[in-house]
């Protein structure tokens, strides 16, 4: 799971309408539903976007670099503009634990609250905060949304976990993910992604790993994890075997 923060170039701003709004979540169903993703909390503001996903049947990068050339495609043809409209495509972290889970999307949803545009989350309309606290779903909020998984986090009984969640949603904090200070990393393309690998490697070719022992084969596979900004989906892919054994590694 990653929480995902999409930003303007130069900090320039992205959504200029209710339109643009509507768009971008359009796009996000129309990929989330292609790839499996699950989408657990979201949050647009006017120059960035927030995103708390779990990863589908592909690798996260390749997703946003869809959603992105989508997006973009339509806003340069509506403004009638070229070149790059988001900062380095996508930034991201890992999400490893309940705790952090629940405390990224509180983090999303009191984004709008920590910048001084409302004094409450869910009087944002641009975000799932929302959907978590109406007993139905909100009209922005289509088919994109998958609520259950974090309200399980506070009770089995729907109710009950809306409240909790409301509660928890709403505490004051000092959650800091993915803001300026933040030490975040940017996902690799595949290209640089290979030259990483194949410097780690040294004298074992890429098309090799698959082949090597077992134990050593897992002992480079450890290794190829730890580079930074390189999921372990894509460094399957990359390296030509299962996703489960860079997983079991």
């Amino acid at each position: 799971m990653y929480h995902i923060m999409l930003r303007g170039a130069n900090k320039e701003e992205i959504f200029h309408d209710d339109v643009d709004c509507l768009r971008f979540m359009v796009t996000i169903e129309k990929y989330k539903i292609k790839s499996g993703m699950k989408v657990y909390a979201w949050c647009l503001m006017g120059n960035h976007v927030h995103f708390l996903v779990k990863e589908g049947n592909e690798d996260i990068s390749i997703t946003m670099k869809r959603i992105g050339v989508s997006f973009v495609s339509y806003y340069n043809w509506k403004y009638d503009t070229v070149g790059h409209l988001f900062q380095d495509w996508f930034r991201s972290e890992n999400v490893e634990t309940d705790l952090s889970l629940v405390k990224v999307a509180r983090y999303i949803h009191q984004n709008p609250v920590k910048a001084g545009i409302v004094n409450r989350p869910d009087e944002w309309i641009w975000s799932s905060c929302h959907s978590y606290y109406s007993e139905a779903e909100a009209a922005n909020a289509g088919n994109l949304l998958d609520i259950n998984f974090i309200l399980g986090k506070f009770s089995t009984d729907l109710t009950i976990a809306k409240e909790k969640f409301k509660e928890f949603n709403e505490e004051n904090n000092h959650d800091d993910r993915l803001n300026d200070s933040f030490d975040y990393r940017s996902r690799l393309t595949d290209e640089e992604a290979k030259l990483r690998i194949k410097n780690l490697l040294d004298k074992i070719e890429i098309a090799q790993v698959k082949s090597l022992p077992k134990s050593k084969r897992n002992e480079v596979l450890r290794k190829v994890k730890e580079i930074e900004g390189l999921s372990q989906r894509q460094a399957a892919r990359i390296l030509g075997i299962s996703p489960s054994l860079v997983f079991k590694a």
